[in-house]
């Protein structure tokens, strides 16, 4: 392993900087979904399950406001989407806190469809500032960085709920939402490299030219990565507490996000990476036995190592591989197809889990999310097979042709060696061939 990919990566202009504000930027917004149910419950009285379709309604809301705050940002540019949705967030979470229950509940549709899609913007940044050869550890750093963020926000968000309130926390969130957006706007990173089409310039494209099935099946596992991992999370939950060492989750949690980081930088440095498929493929299989180890949390922590260690290197083939399969002009509107797929497999995962641990028992929630991350691997497996397969076969011919064609090529030509060997001029200038000056050889890039 080594760290040169790292080091080259981080040396381009701009992503640095990028990286550092977008990490800050995603812990307000990581913190809202627990302190939104700590609101629901503890001030206003409800039970969980309300505070749950309040999460699910801005859950859905952000799920359609994605792409669309993408194709503002393809059509408009970067600003006026901050703008807006900087404005928009700081309006839901001030007032948000003062609803009753009903209220509440129709606000977190418009302030989840107008939410600050930091996640989606630093994506879609990363590949305008960063040439294919060092995108992958570039998203690689992402996605370690977005782990890290995970692990901020909601802790920070339950501790300022806990000691000053869920009110406060949620003004909290406003404060920190504000500095986001005023943190992203003042940065303004490209969204467009400099030899693709500005968006000044009005470049459209239609979507049925790059929303084909190969995009669609990175959008399918993409939202089956994250399934698996939400269902993974409540179950870890719910065999500690079967098993009376709940007091052990956070251990067991810290170290599932360690695997995660781990294999997130192990990823980065690869040359060339795999197809999302070839990885939740493991990931997925390797989940449905983890719960066989609930009887001790160390021997639970120790069987989600292989998956854990798959969790950021998925995510990160997923992003890398819709900023490959789409066009620079519609990349805004596709990075946040791809959010709101990470975002209904976030929403889907836990009742998926819940729904079967409360039928059955809670290793068996395990088996369930992992078991349909198995399903949407054999549904777009056969077609990436298939597609290399065709790319193997294409390469083929042209791989074979080439030693013929260099020995043709460097074959003396009888006329040739007559015509130089009878010039005079050539055998006074000492040259093997014409006098004539060689084309320059053109530099790459």
């Amino acid at each position: 392993m080594t760290l040169t990919p790292y080091r080259e990566t981080l040396a381009l202009p701009g992503l640095k900087s990028l990286l550092i504000v977008a990490t800050l930027a995603r812990i307000p917004i990581l913190a809202g979904s627990v302190t939104l149910t700590l609101q629901v419950v503890n001030e206003l009285g409800r039970g969980y399950g309300a505070a749950g379709l309040v999460g699910a309604a801005f859950t859905v809301g952000s799920s359609l406001g994605a792409p669309v705050m993408g194709w503002f940002v393809d059509r408009r540019g970067l600003r006026p989407m901050l703008v807006l949705t900087t404005i928009a967030e700081v309006a839901f979470w001030t007032t948000a806190q003062a609803m009753p229950y009903w209220p509440l509940l129709l606000a977190a549709v418009f302030g989840g469809f107008l939410s600050l899609p930091a996640f989606s913007v630093t994506r879609q940044s990363i590949a305008a500032l960063t040439p294919e050869s060092k995108r992958l550890p570039a998203f690689a750093l992402d996605s370690m960085a977005t782990e890290l963020s995970f692990m901020a926000g909601p802790a920070l968000g339950v501790l300022i709920a806990t000691t000053a309130g869920p009110r406060a926390s949620m003004v909290a969130i406003a404060v920190g939402l504000l500095l986001a957006g005023v943190g992203l706007y003042t940065l303004n990173p490209p969204i467009r490299a400099t030899h693709e089409t500005p968006v000044s310039a009005g470049e459209r494209v239609p979507r049925s030219s790059w929303l084909k099935p190969r995009l669609i099946g990175v959008l399918a596992v993409s939202m089956a990565a994250t399934l698996v991992l939400s269902g993974s999370d409540v179950a870890v939950v719910a065999v500690l507490r079967d098993t009376g060492e709940l007091s052990w989750t956070g251990v067991v949690l810290a170290m599932w996000a360690v695997y995660s980081l781990i294999g997130g930088f192990a990823y980065g440095t690869i040359k060339r990476g795999l197809a999302p498929v070839l990885l939740l493929a493991p990931m997925a299989l390797l989940t449905i036995p983890v719960g066989l180890g609930g009887h001790h949390w160390w021997l639970l922590a120790l069987l989600l190592l292989p998956a854990g260690a798959l969790c950021a290197p998925t995510i990160t083939a997923s992003a890398d591989a819709m900023s490959r399969l789409t066009p620079a002009s519609a990349r805004g509107e596709a990075m946040g197809l791809h959010n709101s797929a990470l975002t209904v497999g976030v929403a889907l995962g836990s009742p998926v889990a819940g729904l079967v641990m409360d039928t059955w028992s809670p290793p068996w929630g395990f088996a369930a999310v992992g078991g349909l991350g198995v399903l949407v691997t054999l549904a777009v497996l056969p077609a990436e097979l298939r597609r290399r397969k065709i790319a193997q076969a294409a390469d083929a011919p042209a791989t074979a042709a080439a030693p013929a064609a260099n020995a043709v090529a460097m074959r003396p030509r009888p006329e040739a060696s007559a015509d130089v060997l009878g010039s005079t001029d050539t055998l006074e200038a000492g040259a093997a061939g014409p006098a004539v000056e060689l084309p320059r050889r053109r530099p790459p890039g």
